[in-house]
């Protein structure tokens, strides 16, 4: 049941297919039938073929999707995963190529910000070492070595930043370590110098498919050119309306440029929507017009065309939060005898800083809500310590997760142990690890962490023999228990729901070890591969309101959905004002009215606290470029806005009176 466009993407597979899909236009379900039309139609084997996409929850979905229309053995087979985790499966296979020795790390942001800080000056500001880091993640992303880097800077800090650089790649080399950044920088330079290499990743990869395509940097998109070569066996879909990711390197320029490196490239457009009413779907559209574009596109619906959208002026935040909460209980008790759930709900908004208002509201209003945003599983002390155990054990070299462990549970080893260890493992070139191995090292320290250390690198020792013959999970339940993780939670967490939580989370990650094994990998491969995974990945929010940034919400769909700080200065942001941004702003915005199914609520508080100072708001421009028609301003029309504040009042206090008598019962 492909639509005609939807029809010819899948069946063009003779060169180049850039898809321009809008919103809701289908596109994962053309790169799932594309799939299934290589390997029954065309031939060719799942092996040689892979999807790239932008999170691991995504690649997740869409293998699930692809599972249900081939066999599965044919869907094992494939490679759907995001460019990092192909950059990692490429450096674990081509490691001595990239001067690794098999085994390496994965370090993670915690790792990268605690080395770039301790490589900087002394008592810098963290907005200086922010700065610093970023701009040596954009020389990373760029794919420029250190030297390059420092030819290419044209002020001190730049300066600077390629020469932390220069000594943080230093200590990666001696880590036997990558970060983020190098899984997409290291293959890229393999590839674009080194023949061989190349056109034997070329055959190993017949045909890609890259998703969200509009989101690619200049790496990635550097990455796809170096796999697909001449023949470009690829098809990219994406939406320029949809680039809202330029602040953290995207390039939306790369739509235009596939088009200048290979003058065959075939457009087609999906433009028919499946999941916003019409009326929805005419505001969008009316919104993006005003960006400029190179390839024109147009959605259109077959839905019904909807409800007004409401427009609210509040007070100022908490009186806009308490409206939201209010219309949203309201809805759901009108609803909820129609299968409503409070998971049809979001509520999105520019920033974080907007969510504490709205938690407080949502709180008192009884309605349950998951705020996307808040610490992930990943983060976790817990499932960190657990971790950088296995990285240990696969990767001796890596004194970053030795720091963090060797005195986790505590083991009495002190700062200025460490110190004088890491000086002696330095003046030797040796890892920390196979310093505290050395008795001539543990001579030059106290009795007490000499022996602490010596029992540290025993049991190391043990569980790398017992890797060899268990599987990750059960290494993991081995390595809770020797080191006596487990014991030290259950006895120094006194509360019970604290206690039960961090377990829990213990015994959550053993599970996913257990999964992922099914795929083969050794524990330094699947700790490896869990560090790719973000928050988003693993976000369940179960039955509740969602709570979210703009950017979070792309790729997502709800039957209500609430945008709050709708005043310029706040959507759009201020700097993007100052910096002249206000296409990707504007982009943002069309972003969250294409999540809304049904019913879309657009809010403003007309005044806003700042600094001890209370300043007047002016309604964001992009109210003022959508249809009039399709808008119901709140207060313009004050029979309407009767009519619902008496409905939202009464299902107010039904809820009210139903708390009540269940507290009497």
């Amino acid at each position: 049941m492909l639509n005609p466009q939807q029809h010819a993407a899948v069946e063009y597979c003779d060169g180049p297919l850039l898809v321009l899909a809008g919103a809701g236009s289908g596109k994962t379900r053309v790169i799932t039938e594309k799939i299934a039309h290589l390997i029954g139609r065309r031939k060719l084997a799942p092996e040689k073929i892979a999807a790239i996409t932008f999170t691991n929850k995504a690649a997740r979905e869409m293998r699930e999707r692809v599972s249900k229309i081939i066999p599965a053995e044919a869907a094992a087979a494939l490679t759907v995963c995001t460019f990092h985790a192909l950059g990692l499966k490429f450096l674990q296979i081509e490691h001595e190529r990239a001067g690794l020795r098999r085994g390496f790390s994965v370090l993670d942001a915690d790792d990268t910000d605690a080395i770039i800080k301790e490589l900087s000056p002394k008592g810098v500001k963290p907005e200086v070492l922010n700065g610093l880091r970023n701009l040596v993640s954009r020389a990373k992303n760029s794919a420029l070595t250190p030297d390059e880097a420092m030819a290419a800077a044209r002020s001190p800090r730049e300066i600077e930043a390629a020469t932390i650089y220069d000594l943080y790649q230093q200590r990666l080399s001696a880590f036997n370590a990558v970060d983020f950044d190098d899984l997409i920088r290291l293959p890229l330079r393999i590839l674009e110098a080194d023949d061989d290499c190349r056109m034997a990743w070329r055959e190993r990869l017949r045909y890609l498919l890259v998703d969200e395509y509009q989101d690619t940097n200049d790496a990635q998109y550097r990455l796809l050119k170096a796999l697909s070569g001449d023949k470009a066996r690829f098809t990219c879909v994406g939406d320029d309306d949809q680039s809202i990711y330029a602040w953290r390197g995207a390039n939306p320029e790369n739509i235009d440029q596939l088009g200048r490196d290979f003058p065959q490239l075939q457009v087609i457009k999906l433009e028919q929507n499946y999941r916003c009413a019409k009326r929805i779907l005419r505001a969008a559209n009316k919104l993006i017009a005003n960006n400029p574009h190179v390839h024109e596109k147009r959605l259109w619906s077959d839905h019904l065309e909807g409800p007004l959208i409401r427009v609210l002026e509040c007070k100022e935040s908490e009186h806009e939060a308490e409206k939201i909460a209010a219309i949203a209980s309201h809805l759901y008790e009108k609803y909820k005898d129609k299968g409503c759930r409070w998971s049809d709900f979001a509520i999105l908004y520019r920033g974080n800083f907007q969510a504490r208002p709205l938690e407080k509201a949502l709180r008192l209003a009884r309605v349950p809500y998951h705020l996307s945003g808040a610490l992930s599983f990943l983060d976790r002390a817990e499932v960190k310590d657990v971790l950088c155990y296995l990285r240990l054990l696969a990767n001796p070299t890596d004194d970053a997760a030795f720091l963090r462990v060797v005195n986790v549970p505590k083991r009495e080893i002190g700062a200025t142990t460490l110190e004088k260890l890491g000086q002696v493992a330095a003046s030797r070139g040796a890892s920390m690890l196979d310093a505290a191995r050395s008795d001539s090292v543990l001579k030059t320290l106290s009795a007490r962490p000499a022996s602490q250390l010596a029992s540290f690198t025993r049991l190391m020792d043990e569980l790398r023999s017992a890797a060899i013959h268990h599987s990750a999970a059960e290494l993991v339940e081995m390595l809770l228990q020797k080191t006596g993780y487990a014991a030290q939670i259950a006895s120094t967490t006194p509360d019970q729901i604290t206690r039960d939580r961090k377990l829990g989370n213990l015994r959550e990650l053993t599970e996913w070890f257990a999964a992922m094994q099914k795929d083969g990998g050794g524990a330094g491969d699947l700790a490896a591969q869990l560090a790719l995974l973000s928050h988003a990945d693993r976000d369940d929010p179960g039955n509740a309101l969602r709570m979210m940034t703009l950017h979070s919400a792309k790729g997502l769909e709800f039957r209500f959905v609430f945008i709050a700080g709708c005043e310029d200065g706040t959507l759009p942001h201020e700097g993007a004002l100052d910096e002249g941004r206000i296409d990707e702003e504007r982009r943002l915005m069309y972003v969250g009215i294409t999540r809304a199914k049904e019913l879309l609520t657009l809010s403003y508080s007309a005044r806003t606290k700042k600094y001890g100072e209370i300043l007047s708001n002016q309604p964001s421009r992009f109210l003022k470029e959508l249809p009039e028609a399709d808008l119901h301003w709140e207060g313009k029309d004050l029979e309407a806005d009767a009519l619902v504040t008496r409905e939202t009042a009464q299902s107010h206090m039904a809820k009210i009176a139903a708390m009540l008598a269940a507290n009497k019962r």
